[in-house]
């Protein structure tokens, strides 16, 4: 019988963010391809139970744990007593980032501050944090999110696409530091999704159209499409995957341009 590389059979995955969006959907497809425990974690607490229940209705194995990212000893210490549990943490996938949308001369430090403490900050403690795990044990795969603003942005985006570039450069240097050690690095980058974080963009339909369109998919996300390059990532099928970033975006940084010429 042939060995599935993409199945997650045995293997005990971490999802920060598991409580809604992307990293409900992503925990879900992990117990999905069979991992034998899947630890949801996230701020909000009932929603990363509802999550790990929805798991366990479906005959898999989950637990549910709240956890701030924000807080580096916090972090360490749960994902420390997550591998401690199950005997290994194999992989971790990190969705959360908050955004704040203003001018650049309209920034208060207050802002920026809150915007870099969960973007980066918090990535930096999950990602160091799952990185003495998984180097201790000589192996393991780290999803951290990214986006398309790690490479293009737009008016009011400043800080929040300064952190998604900030951590895709976390996800490349710890990949170089890792190789060695067992350990991949990589990131994703989604393009418009449909999650808690995008409802003021759905909630006003010219903003919401206009993401649309710029898309030659002509069409938004939904959390369900994250999956698949994410569970790629934690799975054998991408051994030699390290460094580096998916963008699921639609077409997005393809397309330079709206309009399709006549004849074309």
């Amino acid at each position: 019988m042939a060995h599935d590389i993409f199945s997650l059979a045995g293997k005990v995955i971490a999802v920060v963010g598991a409580g809604s969006g992307i990293g409900e959907a992503i925990a879900l497809g992990a117990a999905d391809q069979g991992a034998a425990h899947v630890a949801c974690l996230d701020m909000n607490e009932p929603g990363a139970a509802a999550t790990a229940a929805q798991i366990t209705a479906r005959g898999g194995k989950a637990s549910a744990v709240a956890m701030d990212i924000a807080d580096a000893d916090a972090t360490r210490d749960c994902l420390e007593q997550l591998a401690a549990a199950h005997g290994a943490l194999d992989g971790l996938v990190c969705t959360p980032s908050i955004n704040v949308r203003k001018p650049i001369l309209a920034y208060s430090g207050d802002e920026f501050d809150r915007v870099v403490r969960v973007n980066l900050r918090g990535n930096f403690n999950v990602l160091q944090a799952a990185g003495r795990i998984m180097t201790k044990q000589q192996r393991g795969s780290i999803v951290l999110y990214s986006s398309i603003r790690s490479l293009v942005t737009e008016p009011g985006q400043s800080v929040y696409s300064m952190t998604k570039a900030g951590i895709l450069q976390l996800a490349k240097t710890a990949a170089t530091e890792w190789a060695l050690l067992g350990v991949r690095v990589n990131a994703v980058g989604p393009g418009v999704v449909e999650t808690p974080l995008t409802a003021l963009i759905k909630s006003n339909k010219d903003w919401y159209d206009a993401y649309a369109r710029k898309s030659p998919m002509q069409r938004w996300a939904q959390p369900s499409e994250m999956v698949g390059p994410t569970l790629f990532l934690l799975s054998d099928a991408a051994s030699y995957v390290t460094g580096t970033i998916i963008y699921a975006d639609g077409g997005w940084l393809a397309a330079d341009g709206r309009f399709t010429p006549p004849g074309m």
